[in-house]
C-alpha cells in the first residue's frame, strides 16, 4: 500500500513539475514575441521624424513603454552654471556625458546630454548662448546611480542620469522627468562634446529562456517514461518469476 501511495506522489509531482515548466515557457514565448515588437515601435520611433518634446501636461502620463527613445526636438536657453558630469564609457573611451539644463518658453527644464568629453576640465566654456534648437532621442530617467556606484549629489559625483537628483541638487524647478540625448553634431565647435553616441539595446533572452523551460519539461517527461517503463519490466521479470515457480510445483505434484 506504502508503494502504491509513493507511485501516485511521483505521478502527482511529475505532472505538477511538467505543467508548471511548460507554462514558464509558454510565458517567455510570449515575452519573446512583446519584446520584439517593442524593439519594433523603438526602431520606428528613432527613424521617425522629430515631433515636440513633451510638456508639463504630459509628464505625469509617460513611460518607457510609449516614449523611450521618441526622437524629439526642442527650444530653449542652455544654463551651463549647472553643467553636470556623468561618468561614461563610450566607444570613445571612458569620460563623462556633458548633462545641461535647458530652460524652455514655458518655463520649464529639460536636461540634455549634448554629448561625450573626455575630461572635466573646460567644459561651460563652449556652450552655445542664446535660444538653441536640440534634437535628439527622448530618454527616461536613470534613477539611483551605477553598478555598485551610488550617485553623490553633494559631491557632484554622478554615475547615471537621474533627472529628478540631479534637477534637486542644482535647485532646479519644474523639471522634465527625461532628459534628450543630442544627436550628433548638434554642436559644431572642436572642443564640443560629441553628440549621437545613444545605445539602443534590449536584453533578449527569452528564447533561450523558454527552450530552457520547455526542455525540462521534457526532461520531467523523459524521466517519467523511463520509471514507469522499468516498473513495467520489473513486474513482467516478477510475473515471469512467479509462474516459473508455479510450473514447477505443478511438475513436483
Amino acid at each position: 500500500m506504502a508503494v502504491h501511495y509513493s507511485k501516485i506522489a511521483l505521478a502527482l509531482l511529475a505532472g505538477i513539475l511538467f505543467a508548471g515548466f511548460c507554462a514558464l515557457g509558454t510565458w517567455q514565448v510570449k515575452r519573446l514575441f512583446w519584446k520584439l515588437d517593442l524593439i519594433e515601435r523603438v526602431e520606428q520611433r528613432v527613424h521617425a521624424p522629430a515631433t515636440d518634446a513633451p510638456g508639463p501636461a504630459a509628464w505625469a502620463s509617460m513611460t518607457p513603454q510609449t516614449d523611450e527613445y521618441r526622437h524629439v526636438r526642442l527650444s530653449g536657453t542652455y544654463l551651463p552654471i549647472f553643467n553636470t558630469l556623468v561618468q561614461a564609457t563610450t566607444a570613445l573611451g571612458s569620460g563623462y556625458w556633458l548633462v545641461t539644463p535647458l530652460r524652455l518658453a514655458d518655463g520649464s527644464t529639460v536636461l540634455v546630454n549634448r554629448g561625450f568629453v573626455p575630461k572635466r576640465a573646460g567644459i561651460a566654456a563652449g556652450t552655445p548662448a542664446g535660444i538653441v534648437e536640440v534634437d535628439g532621442l527622448l530618454r527616461i530617467s536613470e534613477t539611483g546611480g551605477g553598478f555598485l556606484r551610488e550617485n553623490s549629489p553633494a559631491t557632484q559625483h554622478w554615475y547615471s542620469r537621474d533627472v529628478a537628483a540631479i534637477g534637486a541638487s542644482h535647485m532646479l524647478t519644474n523639471v522634465a522627468p527625461y532628459f534628450v540625448d543630442a544627436k550628433a553634431k548638434s554642436e559644431t565647435a572642436s572642443d564640443a562634446p560629441v553628440g549621437g553616441l545613444t545605445v539602443i539595446s534590449f536584453h533578449n533572452n527569452h528564447l533561450v529562456y523558454a527552450l530552457t523551460w520547455f526542455a525540462l519539461a521534457l526532461m520531467v517527461a523523459g524521466i517519467s517514461w523511463w520509471i514507469v517503463r522499468q516498473d513495467h519490466k520489473r513486474r513482467a521479470r516478477r510475473a515471469a518469476a512467479n509462474n516459473t515457480q508455479e510450473s514447477d510445483h505443478a511438475g513436483q505434484d
